[in-house]
């Protein structure tokens, strides 16, 4: 592991400022599983951001632990639209990131964004940070506090 020097972890970096330290892998952290292998701590733990797209054509991210699925029923009863799963150049085009380091951070289109609720049990996750092998991590008071969402059911 080392300090942050890929494009979008550094971009993804910037917009932490020092508070956070974005980390880089030479082992993927692409999935909820391969991130949890690297950094050593529960997939639960790991903040994946899934990124759908709304009737409207508005990008839509859901933060959810690793362990859990979406359940797009629940957002879209939460959010009054139906959603469906956004394809990889919708989620580039809408965040500047490809699918696997998508962060909560630093969309260049800003999403609609709701919180798993079950990241609220721990102390510290983690979240992608710009590339297929960086992450951060931070506190659920953090991951509210930086994307201005609140904590919600939306999981199976």
């Amino acid at each position: 592991m080392q300090p942050a020097t890929s494009e979008g972890a550094t971009r993804v970096q910037s917009i932490l400022g020092d508070r956070f330290r974005v980390l880089e892998f030479e082992q993927s952290t692409h999935s909820s599983a391969e991130a949890a292998a690297a950094i050593g701590c529960d997939v639960a733990q790991i903040a994946k951001s899934m990124v759908f797209r709304a009737a409207d054509g508005r990008p839509v991210l859901v933060v959810a632990s690793g362990t859990n699925r979406v359940d797009e029923k629940k957002v879209a009863a939460l959010l009054g639209v139906k959603i469906a799963r956004a394809d990889p150049a919708f989620v580039l085009r809408h965040t500047g990131f490809a699918i696997g380091g998508v962060p909560p951070v630093g969309h260049l289109t800003a999403p609609v964004t709701l919180l798993d609720q079950s990241l609220r049990h721990f102390e510290t996750i983690w979240a992608a940070a710009g590339s297929a092998n960086a992450v951060f991590a931070l506190t659920p008071a953090d991951l509210s506090r930086l994307t201005g969402a609140v904590f919600a059911d939306v999981s199976r």
